[in-house]
């Protein structure tokens, strides 16, 4: 699941150095991306300053292990080896060709999501297999160079897509030669947002090493499709959460920069928001209204039908809670408007009540490794993304890949190559492969790049009607569509039928 940070380092503090056309959000999985707005490299994947984030789950039991990992599988110079982290459950495994379940982790750590990852869970005994959790190199204690691992591009040139699909390829073989009765079982990968990614790429370019794939929210194609198509899913997500809920906050960007205009107007917002830090400067008015978007994205991206707390403490359907307080005509004054997009901001941040104040410098997403991120966006995962004011509810702001090489090449010394991804891993002529399932929600953002239509009988596309970013991922619960729950049986339905061609060929 994704969407991520021991490095500290926030979106503001980037800012000086990375303005120009071009802000980050989040994937998710949460996941990520570079969309074009105020702040130019703010995280694709959330989060700022680190904070604690409970997990949606029961008590989990795993047993913790490190594997001597080459630094580089993709060269023959650097012969160092680093030690990555996974974690394994064989509580319900049937020794002797039980299947594994492995989860091609993402940006953060691995813990993380292995406790927000329920599905695996759920269905383990039923499938008597085994539970692997694999961190992603350069994230959470997977470090190829410990400490120095973000000091320079030099010891950040081995993190890649590539170099990480290589890791759980050479893991996956080292599990099955080492543990006793794994010999012959079969492989799944699994994973959701990046990790979903990984998860089909895995099998694409390593299909001896798992039979199958489930990408769940995965948008492998948001490196192709048209560069709106992110935002405009947000903007539908909150058309339909209530009356004039989109239109009120597409009017609010300009309520902003009127009110913002005067001293007077920058302490009327700072109190009406109840921000811990004042808003002083135009350098803040552009970080607070990146923050207002972020948190119009993080929402959507997390409209599940239960309370939930995978990014923040958040009641049912959040997004058609924060719209019951958007319900404003044209008539009201700028004031009125954005006393209401406080009370809605408030469903995100401070739905608990325990927030005495409203950080703009702080995200929920502790747990995922933003600056890591930041490289990858910067080098491989360049995934285009703008607004125009007219089909979505944000400011109007044109991808300008120009802009963004300049910014990621004042960051980190590197440009990024726009069209890598596509050439590696095929874009949208993906027909050749095989035994990969897609499944999408209908609310989730990043559905825009995913694959949501079948391609070929093994190669499934699975549209969730009413779910959020990686829903079908999450554990079971009461108050799940029934759209949720005949998708994860047609998940299994798919991997018993793997498991079964395995079978038939050893």
């Amino acid at each position: 699941m994704g969407v991520m940070f021991s490095h500290g380092r926030s979106s503001h503090s980037l800012s000086s150095t990375m303005r120009l056309s071009c802000t980050a959000v989040f994937f998710i999985s949460i996941f990520f991306i570079i969309s074009c707005h105020a702040l130019a490299l703010k995280p694709q994947l959330l989060g700022r300053h680190r904070i604690k984030i409970s997990p949606d789950h029961r008590p989990l039991s795993y047993t913790t292990f490190y594997f001597d990992q080459q630094i580089d599988h993709l060269g023959f110079l650097e012969n160092g080896t680093f030690k990555q982290r996974y974690l394994l459950n064989d509580q319900h495994w049937h020794k002797e060709g039980g299947p594994i379940l492995f989860y091609t982790g993402n940006e953060g750590d691995i813990a993380w999501f292995c406790n927000n990852t329920g599905f695996m869970w759920d269905v383990a005994e039923e499938l008597g297999a085994m539970l692997v959790f694999a961190e992603h190199r350069y994230y959470g204690e997977s470090m190829p160079f410990g400490e120095e691992s973000y000091s320079n591009a030099k010891y950040l040139n081995y993190l890649t897509s590539e170099q990480a699909l290589a890791d759980f390829a050479v893991l996956i073989k080292a599990l099955k030669g080492n543990i006793p009765g794994a010999q012959k079982s079969p492989v799944i990968a699994i994973g959701g947002s990046y990790g979903g990614m990984l998860a089909a790429w895995l099998r694409m370019k390593y299909p001896s090493a798992v039979i199958g794939a489930l990408a769940s929210s995965a948008p492998i194609w948001q490196f192709i499709v048209p560069c709106g198509g992110f935002y405009q899913v947000v903007t539908r997500d909150f058309a339909s959460g209530g009356v004039n809920c989109s239109s009120n906050i597409r009017r609010s960007w300009k309520a902003v920069d009127g009110i913002s205009a005067t001293g007077e107007g920058l302490q009327w917002l700072s109190q009406e928001f109840g921000l811990c830090s004042p808003l002083k400067s135009l350098e803040d008015v552009y970080g607070f209204k990146a923050w207002l978007q972020e948190t119009w994205v993080n929402l959507a991206m997390v409209d599940y039908p239960y309370e939930a707390n995978f990014l923040q403490p958040l009641p049912r359907w959040p997004v058609k809670e924060v719209c019951t307080h958007l319900r404003f005509d044209t008539g009201v004054s700028d004031k009125q408007l954005l006393h209401g997009i406080s009370r809605a901001v408030r469903v995100y941040y401070n739905y608990s009540g325990d927030s005495p104040c409203l950080n703009t410098s702080q995200s929920a997403t502790g747990n995922l490794g933003i600056l890591g991120w930041f490289y990858q966006s910067c080098t491989e995962m360049v995934m285009p993304m703008c607004t125009d004011g007219i089909n979505d509810m944000f400011e109007p702001q044109p991808w300008n890949f120009q802009a963004f090489s300049d910014e990621c090449y004042a960051q980190f010394g590197v440009r990024p190559r726009k069209d890598w991804a596509e050439i590696v891993y095929g874009g949208g002529n993906i027909s050749a492969h095989s035994n990969i399932i897609f499944s999408n929600g209908d609310l989730d953002p990043w559905m825009s790049g995913g694959v949501t239509k079948s391609i070929s009988e093994s190669l499934v596309a699975i549209m969730i009607e009413g779910g959020a970013h990686h829903l079908d991922l999450r554990y079971n619960n009461e108050y799940d569509p029934e759209s949720v729950i005949r998708t994860r049986a047609l998940e299994v339905q798919y991997f018993r039928k793997w498991i079964k061609q395995a079978a038939s060929t050893l």
